[in-house]
């Protein structure tokens, strides 16, 4: 009866991220063409996608968390609106990568039905995950100054992205076997017990791979997020704050040399800290841009489909690195909350899920997973709202690009299959 309901709850948020599609793809063909259409058929193929893979959920894996699904096709869903609204010729490839997506979920939930088990191969994934996440040095196409593309039979896409699942299964594996060991600390001071300086090992390590990426691809936003992934599940599992002050410590010397060192690090920082000089035509005008369109859409927004940046204002990266600023100008304050607030959901299922997680490794992973999504969207709304950097991540599930929902869907699917085994261990 409570998997019935359960599951339920799934269809009802299905149907009504639909009904935002169909909505919003309406309004959206409404201001630009003059016309309403009735039954976009988009909106009626995205429907139909949902109800399979819903049926499929229902009968084969009745147990896991009936929200996750909706939160993540609700943003994705928002994502293909403004696709359509910035009339950009990708959204058609975003819609059928959304399908693809879909599809992951449900084959992640026919065919891992013990997560706990992918701990075996934590030296596999982890030397996967090493190699993608290094493969466009040696391999990859450089665009907008950063090498992180590999190009494969025509088709580009960004390794990092797959390589951040296999690192976290590799972490969480590890951490899960040495987190006793790490968590020792009998030497006090500054009030902290401390760990023996050879516990710092791994954390150093993990520093020198992240400035790796950092040097050798220019690739500011993986390297954040896999430096604070680490630091993150190391504090999860250890409980140590000492760890965390190294971590600080360590991040504060890699950016300052890094400032000092790299070029295209000081561009960065030098236009976080002056967004708006006399003439903004140089390398602050994407960001100059962001900000002005942010200010225009107020509390309410312009409306969908009436926006200008991306159409009448050029905007190269709006439909990847700036499409929250596009999305602020057209929903305004209400409709960013919004946004926020969905990732705000995921992250409370994600790390609701982690606690209920019978083993040590299921709740480092899915923390880890969790993480990893909550580190890229604070990275990538940061920026835009010029509380830090701007790195160009994209931001999940609603910027355009392959990997980046490929890869976000796995993740989901995880989520999803780990909470169905807690729900078995505890039943």
């Amino acid at each position: 009866m409570i998997t019935t309901a359960r599951r339920n709850t799934e269809l009802w948020g299905l149907i009504l991220v639909s009904l935002i599609f169909y909505a919003g793809t309406a309004i959206v063909r409404a201001t630009q063409a003059g016309f309403f259409s009735f039954l976009p058929i988009n909106a009626v193929t995205l429907l139909f996608a949902f109800l399979i893979a819903h049926l499929f959920l229902r009968y084969g894996a009745r147990e896991a968390d009936s929200l996750l699904f909706p939160i993540c096709a609700y943003l994705a869903t928002l994502g293909l609106i403004e696709l359509r609204s910035l009339e950009n010729p990708s959204a058609e490839t975003q819609q059928l990568w959304f399908l693809i997506g879909i599809s992951l979920i449900v084959l992640i939930g026919f065919f891992i039905r013990r997560p706990a088990n992918l701990s075996e191969y934590k030296y596999i994934a982890g030397t996967i995950g090493i190699l993608l996440l290094l493969s466009p040095i040696f391999f990859g196409a450089v665009r907008g100054g950063s090498k992180l593309w590999l190009i494969v039979g025509g088709y580009s896409f960004q390794p990092a992205e797959l390589a951040k699942i296999f690192l976290v299964v590799f972490l969480a594996a590890y951490l899960s076997e040495k987190k006793e060991v790490l968590a020792t600390g009998r030497r006090r001071f500054i009030g902290l017990y401390w760990p023996h300086i050879r516990h710092f090992g791994p954390l150093i390590l993990t520093w020198f791979l992240s400035l790796a990426i950092l040097v050798l691809e220019r690739d500011l936003g993986s390297s954040l997020i896999f430096f604070s992934l680490f630091l993150i599940l190391l504090y999860i599992a250890t409980g140590r704050v000492a760890y965390v002050f190294v971590g600080i410590f360590l991040f504060l010397l890699g950016a300052t040399s890094a400032y000092y060192l790299f070029s295209h690090v000081a561009v960065r920082v030098n236009v976080w800290l002056n967004p708006l000089p006399a003439d903004i035509s140089g390398s602050s005008y994407q960001v100059a841009q962001s900000l002005f369109s942010l200010a225009a859409g107020g509390l309410s927004g312009v409306g969908l489909g009436a926006g200008l940046l991306g159409r009448q204002i050029s905007m190269p990266a709006v439909h990847t690195d700036f499409i929250f600023s596009a999305l602020g100008e057209e929903l305004g304050l209400a409709g960013s909350a919004a946004v926020v607030l969905g990732y705000v959901f995921f992250l409370a299922k994600g790390f609701q899920i982690s606690l209920s997680a019978k083993n040590d490794f299921s709740k480092l992973l899915a923390a880890g997973l969790t993480t990893v999504i909550g580190v890229q969207v604070f990275v990538i709304i940061g920026g835009i709202i010029k509380l830090i950097p701007m790195t160009g991540v994209t931001l999940p599930f609603i910027s355009y690009g392959g990997s980046s929902m490929i890869s976000n869907f796995i993740i989901v699917g995880l989520l999803m299959a780990i909470s169905r085994q807690n729900h078995e261990y505890s039943s």
